[in-house]
């Protein structure tokens, strides 16, 4: 989920706590070996299931954040965005056609940077139909200002007789390299987890945070089973994870999987699960950027830690 409207205050808050509690595990000595040694640890990687290509764990997510004007402060912000992303060892950007202006904004940014090589760009088909969809296909590479996609993905899937052949025709082709499906509705979980069996897409994308694991007893292991990449959107639960812990120091149990902050903790939770392959928090704002990349270096929480950190969480009420 993106830093939305209203919240970005409640994430700067728990950001600050989480930092200075950061700050007093360096002055005790308790934080990880690679942060003592001066430099941060190399972003972790997971491999694609159906290549083995290895895709960094920390991507971003441009719903919401990614649709802005013409206001240039607010474009820079967004420029910088990437650029720490790709600084930080990142290349996973996640965008749509439903989410306004963010498609055209990333390949503007990706243009001007000349960064699309370094880049891993997933969109998505809003409607799957054969007469349209090639034209929104273009589209898209001409928002993207790129003549492929790295990953194309069926938005919001609901038929539960859905079949991917346009989109596999569109691989053969080499306008995109991997295709998958998305769903973040609750509801639509039955048709998601049946169209996942019955084409085994390369990617699912899914609706999945510490506070709503649903996805846990179905999804994401219906895709380990059938050998699909996982991303998680909405990875801090469209931030009720932030409000439910504003104004708390992080627990000091965290340091023990180099949690430094309230959304590393967030996002370790589900890089703790070793079926998700990278997370995609989205932000307009690089120091959240740069914090979010700290969840993809250092110890990841094991399943004595994760059931650990859902009870806290379940604690707060």
């Amino acid at each position: 989920m993106t830093d939305g409207p209203g919240t970005a205050l409640s994430r700067r808050r728990a950001l600050a706590l989480s930092v200075g509690f950061g700050a007093a595990l360096w002055t005790s000595g308790r934080i990880g070996p690679a942060a003592a040694q001066g430099g941060p640890a190399p972003l972790l990687s997971r491999p694609i299931p159906r290549s083995g290509e290895a895709l960094p764990v920390i991507g971003l997510g441009t719903a919401y954040v990614f649709d802005v004007g013409d206001d240039a402060t607010q474009r820079d912000a967004r420029a910088a965005v990437i650029r720490t992303l790709l600084a930080g060892g990142g290349t996973l950007v996640d965008t749509a056609p439903s989410y306004g202006r963010a498609e055209a904004l990333v390949g503007e940014i990706l243009a001007a940077g000349g960064s699309r090589s370094g880049v891993f760009l997933a969109t998505k088909l809003e409607e799957y139909d054969r007469t349209s969809g090639p034209a929104a296909l273009a589209a898209s590479l001409r928002q993207l200002r790129t003549d492929r996609v790295d990953l194309m993905q069926l938005h919001n899937v609901s038929d539960l007789r859905q079949d991917l052949a346009m989109m596999r025709e569109w691989k053969a082709q080499g306008r995109c390299r991997y295709i998958g499906i998305t769903t973040t509705y609750r509801g639509a979980f039955d048709v998601a987890e049946a169209v996942l069996r019955r084409e085994k897409p390369d990617f699912l994308q899914i609706d999945y945070s510490l506070d709503d694991r649903e996805a846990e007893g179905r999804l994401i292991p219906a895709a380990a089973e059938v050998g699909a990449a996982v991303l998680t959107a909405l990875p801090f639960g469209r931030n009720r994870l932030f409000r439910a812990v504003q104004g708390r120091p992080l627990p000091d149990w965290a340091a023990a999987f180099d949690a430094h902050s309230w959304g590393q903790f967030f996002l370790k939770y589900l890089l703790g699960n070793p079926a998700v392959t990278a997370v995609i928090p989205g932000t307009g704002n690089p120091e959240h950027m740069q914090d979010n990349l700290g969840a993809g270096r250092g110890r990841l929480p094991d399943a004595a830690e994760r059931r650990r950190m859902v009870d806290f969480i379940g604690s707060l009420g």
